[in-house]
């Protein structure tokens, strides 16, 4: 079979509709496409690289399995994939308990050469007490703060992943920075 080249010709429309009609090529060209902003943000709600390697693999073969259902309804396709991840990470979460091992790796940051390592104690400390702050809010803040800080979206299409309006994105925004902050507050005391 030949490789298909999708250039600057070929629109994402069409590139999912022939996903849509089972070409593995256009869907692999999706998959390289997202894959990076999927796992990224089931890493920062999870915390672990390994969870977040098997739920990103476990989200693009859901996917796969139901693109034929798949319905172009003017929503960037990333969203139903958001959509697909956010389902998956509440399950994870759900059947994990609280008490989990977490890798050596995934605890510490090693100093690059010349960092004091008090620096580096206090970068990693201050960085574990905002994470543990964002994984104690509920999941649609915890979804919002990832959208907009690491995947750096606008708030237009966190709307449409979200699936809310724009001023509720906007208000539920304020209400969780001033949650952060009130919980960075309590334990600076």
């Amino acid at each position: 079979m030949e490789r298909q080249n999708f250039s600057t010709e070929v629109t994402d429309e069409e590139i999912i509709q022939r996903a849509i009609q089972g070409d593995k090529e256009a869907f692999s060209h999706l998959y390289q496409q997202h894959v990076t902003k999927i796992y990224n943000y089931i890493y920062y709600r999870t915390g672990n690289a390994n969870d977040a390697e098997d739920l990103t693999a476990r989200v693009f073969y859901r996917a796969m399995g139901s693109i034929q259902r798949y319905q172009q309804k003017g929503v960037p396709f990333s969203a139903w994939l958001y959509r697909i991840a956010h389902n998956m990470v509440a399950n994870w979460h759900r059947d994990n308990s609280r008490k989990r091992e977490v890798p050596l790796e995934d605890q510490i940051d090693l100093p690059f050469k010349g960092e004091q390592p008090e620096a580096t104690l206090l970068r990693n400390q201050e960085t574990h007490y905002l994470m543990t702050y964002i994984r104690s809010l509920p999941s649609d803040r915890q979804q919002l703060v990832i959208l907009k800080f690491v995947e750096g979206l606008p708030n237009s299409e966190i709307a449409l992943i979200m699936n809310r309006s724009e001023g509720a994105v906007k208000s539920l925004y304020h209400r969780t920075l001033e949650t952060l902050r009130q919980k960075m507050d309590q334990n600076e005391r």
